[in-house]
């Protein structure tokens, strides 16, 4: 197996991958390689999207590599641009879809009975 460099195509991030798996993920974006992150934004955009999966896929690419382009720092920084973005997305739908639940109104604070580390009152010999 020969490892080859790779940069994707809407971050810039360039990953060490077989020439196996390249062909495997250019074959689902279009011809695109996209390292992890950017195909798991992608594919987190066409689950949401409602269209047909080839154009879904396809308009999904180009909306990520258009978000990506706007950010013209280091790719690392873009990277954890799109994981923020992509965390904030998913938590606003479960926050939306756990809000019926009765359970989810509770608020979580420290018990008033913890004691701190060292607190003679907390070992007994």
């Amino acid at each position: 197996m020969e490892i080859e460099s790779v940069k994707c195509e809407c971050c810039g991030l360039k990953e060490d991958c077989t020439q196996d798996y390249i062909s495997e993920v250019k074959s689902k974006f279009d011809g695109k390689w996209l390292c992890g992150l950017c195909s798991e934004a992608v594919r987190d955009e066409v689950s949401h999207g409602g269209k047909k999966a080839s154009s879904a896929m396809d308009e999904a690419v180009k909306a990520h590599m258009s978000f990506c382009r706007k950010f013209k720092s280091n790719p690392a920084v873009r990277v954890a641009e799109g994981m923020r973005q992509m965390l904030r997305r998913r938590s606003d739908l479960s926050s939306s879809s756990s809000s019926s639940s009765p359970s989810s109104s509770k608020k979580y604070t420290r018990s008033t009975s913890t004691s701190q580390v060292g607190d003679s009152s907390s070992f007994h010999l």
